[in-house]
């Protein structure tokens, strides 16, 4: 968008904005280095378009990896560097006049710095900030729209594998490898141990499933299951903002 578009929108009523929050991390072999983006540039303009009355602001990345930097290409920030982004992405849209700020977290290392910021930036402006972040709803909603496309196929802790490459084959298919699909570490697995020790300590390729289960049609499953539950979400909380006023 042109900034002019923007300044249309806001005299146009439109008062709610959706951010991402991405990363630039590995995603196995196969999967482009920039995964958390595409997924966040795509269902923040999903949610947009759903609402009917928001805008898409550019993915913020990169995020909180360092539990990936054992493999080449991944770049990450500290927790506190992310959290003073996000805090300034806010504090900018609120400033030209957005009412509702919504926060999407796309990668499992930004959960935890969106959730503690929200409440802080909250009540140092006008805006209210909504996150949407809780990481074992967002993963349980990448297996429930795998499940409803007919791929049974479930994963605790998800990357890599048959939700996130379906997701990548929907949005833009190309940019899979798939000659070089391969399963990773499967099962049960400590996320403690993932954070703590890295991802290296668990999967040698970077990987967690197996990737060869996706299809596109599953990856558009789950983002439409994904927005569907967002959409849901925001609207009540903006619903709740507005009794409160």
């Amino acid at each position: 968008m042109v900034w002019p578009a923007v300044e249309s929108a806001l005299e146009r009523g439109t008062r709610t904005v959706i951010v991402s929050v991405g990363s630039i991390e590995q995603h196995g072999p196969h999967l482009p280095l920039n995964m958390d983006t595409l997924d966040g540039d795509e269902l923040a303009e999903r949610i947009a378009i759903a609402l009917g009355d928001a805008l898409a602001a550019p993915t913020i990345r990169p995020g909180c990896s360092g539990h990936h930097m054992e493999f080449p290409g991944t770049i990450t920030v500290p927790p506190e560097t992310l959290m003073d982004v996000v805090e300034s992405y806010c504090r900018s849209l609120d400033h030209h006049g957005f009412e509702s700020i919504v926060l999407v977290p796309t990668h499992g290392g930004n959960f935890g710095p969106v959730k503690t910021i929200a409440p802080e930036v909250a009540r140092e402006i006008e805006a209210s900030v909504i996150p949407v972040a809780d990481l074992d709803e967002h993963m349980e909603l990448l297996n429930e729209g795998l499940s409803e496309a007919g791929v049974e196929y479930e994963q605790d802790v998800i990357h890599a594998g048959a939700a996130e490459t379906a997701m990548v084959l929907a949005i833009e298919n190309d940019l899979v490898r798939t000659e070089q699909l391969e399963r990773g570490t499967e099962g049960e697995l400590s996320t403690a141990r993932l954070l703590s020790e890295g991802f290296k300590s668990i999967t040698e390729n970077g990987v967690l499933g197996d990737p060869t289960e996706a299809t596109a049609a599953a990856g558009e499953m789950i983002i439409q299951t994904v927005v569907e539950a967002y959409v849901e979400h925001i609207e009540s909380e903006r619903r709740a903002v507005r009794s409160s006023h």
